[in-house]
């Protein structure tokens, strides 16, 4: 029999407390409720949005959550945008990047590739 485990424990289990989070299209829907649930776990979560005001919003409804939550307006399409998204990011997190959630499409996954050769991995 499976024993059952309360939630003060499953929390301990599932902590993501020091971990770093960079999710792409995070001010709505699926990608809203990755931000939020990361960010419960306890990672550090930086997220973009081409809208300002949106991204502006959620900001300000994360911190009111005490969750940890950057962000940038960054249409992930745009070579320079996303670049310099990424040079935010791996400024922010000191160059270390856990988790990777592309919400946004595989432009973003394509370009990576690249970016984090150069900027986010750092031994």
């Amino acid at each position: 029999m499976a024993k059952k485990v309360d939630s003060s424990e499953r929390g301990l289990r599932w902590s993501l407390a020091g971990m770093t989070a960079l999710v792409t299209g995070g001010t709505r829907g699926i990608g809203h409720d990755v931000v939020e649930e990361l960010a419960d776990k306890g990672a550090i979560v930086h997220t973009c949005s081409r809208n300002e005001s949106e991204l502006s919003r959620c900001l300000q409804e994360w911190s009111a959550k005490g969750f940890t939550v950057t962000g940038s307006v960054c249409d992930v399409s745009s070579r320079p945008q996303r670049e310099k998204m990424l040079d935010e990011v791996s400024s922010l997190f000191n160059g270390k990047l856990n988790i990777l959630v592309s919400h946004s499409g595989l432009k973003l996954m394509l370009c990576l590739y690249h970016v984090f050769d150069i900027n986010l991995v750092r031994d």
